[in-house]
This record gives structure tokens, sequence and C-alpha cells, in this order.
């Protein structure tokens, strides 16, 4: 009689168990709620909250003195701006041109320098420093340093022309037809520098073999920088893109100075600077203000918003 062998079976080890995550302790806890929580709040006061009440308020007439004269109007500011308020449209248009006129010029201009730059020619470091120098003012100095070369009587502008035998007296800023295109040229060399190092940095990290093999295949440098290069850099030309759109939209400060600091005047009237002048204005009017404010704002992130939009699409795809 044979017996049924014995299967000895061994003690099945125990699944390792999984390592619990540590605890954040007191001390963590703390750090985490003041780093995160501290600029949590600002931006919720700052931006968020104001940002709510500008709506808020463009549904109302408000002098900004006392909360009881706040009353509700519905639309009406919306409907007295755009069919009863005459700087309005001038002010679209302006900031239209001026769009237009930071994408098809000091961007592309930044752009140029920046890859011009980025070949390592002699000097360099000098060249990108004068080219980012006015990027380091603020727009108030730029428009300061740019009042006194507009300067009519003793500027730098008409005492080249004058020099040059052209007898011309231009008054640069106090002519409707000139002074939204001076203001232009100002904001314009602050903001090539911008993008010229925006760029930089982009080329910096760009990989130097597909530029050898365009060469290679007998590309030269027009062709390596729109068939390459550029499309190579789609990141960083989305972020210039957005950067100009917004730049242009909320230009305020240069344009503010030049016009001598009174608001809007003719041939340099902005959204900005329409704002300011219902809110600030002598005669305050907070809800008009607002209105004109979320305009502005919703023409700001349909631009943004739209291009962004078809960006990413074309990625997924």
């Amino acid at each position: 009689m044979s017996s049924a062998p014995s299967v000895s079976s061994a003690p099945a080890s125990p699944a390792p168990r999984k390592a619990r995550p540590r605890r954040l302790g007191p001390g963590d806890r703390i750090f985490l709620t003041v780093i995160i929580g501290i600029p949590l709040a600002a931006l919720l006061f700052f931006v968020w909250l104001p940002a709510l009440a500008s709506l808020w308020l463009s549904f109302t007439t408000w002098d900004g003195i006392d909360l009881v004269d706040i009353h509700w109007v519905g639309l009406d500011n919306y409907q007295e701006i755009f069919t009863n308020y005459p700087p309005f449209w001038p002010a679209v248009r302006h900031n239209v041109a001026w769009l237009l006129f930071t994408a098809l010029l000091p961007t592309p201009f930044g752009i140029f320098l920046a890859y011009q730059l980025d070949r390592k020619i002699r000097f360099t470091r000098v060249y990108q420093t004068a080219i980012f120098l006015p990027m380091v003012l603020s727009l108030a100095v730029v428009g300061f340093i740019w009042e006194i070369i507009y300067n009519p009587d003793t500027g730098l502008l008409n005492g080249l022309l004058n020099a040059a035998g052209s007898g011309h007296h231009i008054d640069w800023l106090g002519n409707p037809d000139l002074n939204l295109w001076a203001v232009l040229v100002a904001s314009g060399w602050r903001h090539t520098g911008y993008i010229m190092i925006l760029y930089l940095a982009g080329l910096k990290g760009f990989d130097p073999a597909l530029k050898e093999a365009a060469a290679l295949d007998g590309a030269n440098g027009r062709q390596t920088f729109l068939r390459v290069v550029f499309p190579a850099l789609r990141p960083v030309n989305v972020i210039i893109l957005v950067i100009t759109v917004m730049e242009s939209l909320r230009s305020f400060d240069v344009v503010y100075v030049l016009g001598g600091g009174i608001g809007s005047k003719p041939g340099m009237e902005l959204l900005s600077l329409l704002i300011t002048d219902n809110i600030l204005g002598e005669s305050s009017h907070i809800g008009y203000g607002s209105a004109l404010a979320v305009v502005l704002l919703v023409v700001s992130l349909a631009a943004i918003g739209t291009f962004l939009v078809q960006n990413f699409r074309k990625e997924d795809q």
C-alpha cells in the first residue's frame, strides 16, 4: 500500500506592502499654505474680484462716491457706447492699427535681430545689451525719452531735420495725423528688444544638427529659417504672438505720457485711455468705464483664444 505523496506547500511569502506616502507634517502644511495660499488669495483679490466687480458695474450707473447711488441700467451703457459715444470707434481703429503695426514691424524685426545675433557674430553681447536696454526701462520712462526726442522746439528729430535743410517745424505729438504713429515708433522701439530676447532664448535651445542638415541639402540662410527654424519654434512663436496681442491691446503708459498726461486727445484715442477717462476723470462714470473695460476684455480674449484654439487643434491633428 503506497501512501499518497505528501505535497509540501511552502508558506506563500506576503506581498510587499506599498509604501504609504509620508504624511505631511505641520511644518510642511504651513509652508504649502503660505506659498500657495497667499499668491492664490492675491490673485483672487486683485484680479478676479475686480474683474467680476467691473462686469457687474458695467450694467449700472455709479459716480463712485456712495454705494446707494448704484442703479441697475441693464445694457444701456453698452448701447450708448456702440451708438452714441464719438471717441469709441476711433479708439477701436487705433487699437487695431496698434496691433497691426506691432505684429508686422517690431515683432518680425525682433525675430530677425535674434536670428542674426545667434550666429555668434563679433560683439554679439554688446548688440544684445544695446537692443534689450529699452526693455529694462518702464514704458513711462520710454515715453519721457521720446517726448524729448519729439519736442517741436528743442527735440532731436526736428533738430536733425533742420540740420538737413528741410526747414520744417513738425509738431509730432500735436498733429492728430502724426501723433499716433509717433507713439507707435516709441512703443516699437521697446517691443523689438523684448521680442529679440525671447526669440534668442528659443534659438539657444534649437538643435544645431537641423541647421547643418538643411545646409547639406543646399538651403541658404533664408530657406533654413523659414522652412526649418521657424516651424520648429512653434511654442515660442505662440508665446510671442500672445505677448504681441496683449501688449497692443493694453497699451497705456507710453501713450499717456506722450499725450501730456491728460488722457485721450485727438488722434491718440485708445480703449485703455477711454476707460481711465471715465473712471478716473473729473466726473467719474464707473459703470460706463466698466463697460468699456469689459469690451476690451472680450476683444482680448477673442483674439488670443481664437488663435490658441486653432493652434492646439492643429497640434492634436
